[in-house]
């Protein structure tokens, strides 16, 4: 079975939305298995400089990249990546699953993602041109990938 992997740079607390994970978790599981790996944030000042910020990017960044198989198809969710329609997106998951039986997408903390794990990244995907705290990301991207799998497979949830 094929798996996606979820990196995640920072923890869940709300339960609403610890729930809405799993439920969308509960969903995939008939189309893939589902894998979580979290990440803590690094710890910064309360005026963090660019400097500050730039340091712990790269440290998360470097856990981040000990978690990701080389084998796996990698999508890294910045900004100033590319934007898809629900089609579109599964379309992109369909390619990447006819290269490797893994997807590994990550989220990065409030402050993004580090160069390096951009740059090891097969795809950058932006969600939308809002700024979602990313907590609710997890939800967002795991309902965006179970819609994506149903267009895939053919089925009546999207409309």
């Amino acid at each position: 079975m094929a798996t996606i992997k979820i990196i995640t740079v920072g923890t869940l607390k709300e339960k609403y939305l610890c729930d809405a994970v799993a439920e969308y978790e509960k969903r995939l599981s008939g189309f893939c298995k589902i894998e979580n790996v979290n990440i803590k944030e690094s710890k910064l000042p309360a005026e963090p400089s660019q400097g500050d910020i730039k340091r712990a990017l790269d440290e998360e960044g470097k856990i981040i990249l000990s978690h990701m198989s080389d084998r796996a198809y990698k999508i890294a969710l910045c900004v100033e990546g590319k934007q898809f329609s629900s089609e579109e997106l599964a379309s992109k998951i369909e390619h990447a699953f006819s290269v490797s039986n893994e997807i590994c997408l990550v989220i990065g903390s409030s402050h993004g993602l580090c160069d390096a794990v951009k740059n090891t990244a097969d795809l950058r995907l932006s969600v939308s041109k809002l700024t979602f705290p990313h907590q609710l990301m997890r939800v967002i991207l795991l309902e965006s990938i179970y819609r994506a799998m149903n267009i895939i497979k053919g089925t009546k949830y999207h409309k």
